[in-house]
């Protein structure tokens, strides 16, 4: 499973214009990052709260659905968040690349 898991990883991060990929565990503490210390807590902590309330909004709409991927676009990155019981993967690209 670990190795499995390495693998997957490894071919996202190669993928063209990806700038670096973050494993957050369920209590939001990175476990698994290319980033910098800095940069990866701040994306941890930020996007486990737009997570949690993304996933809240879309279980007030429909109490049967649930949220499944999270993506955001802005000017220089595009973030996409695939949220999982027990923790999230975030890749950060450049979209112009």
């Amino acid at each position: 499973m670990q190795t499995e898991v390495e693998e997957t990883l490894k071919r996202i991060e190669t993928h063209k214009g990806v700038i670096g990929t973050i494993v957050v565990n369920a209590e939001g503490i990175p476990v698994r990052t290319t980033l910098d210390n800095s940069t990866t807590v701040q994306y941890a902590g930020l996007l486990r709260q737009l997570t949690m309330k993304a996933r809240s909004t879309v279980r007030d709409i429909d109490p049967q659905n649930d949220l499944t991927f999270l993506r955001i676009r802005s000017k220089k990155h595009e973030i996409m968040v695939a949220p999982e019981s027990d923790f999230l993967l975030i890749v950060i690209q450049n979209p112009s690349e």
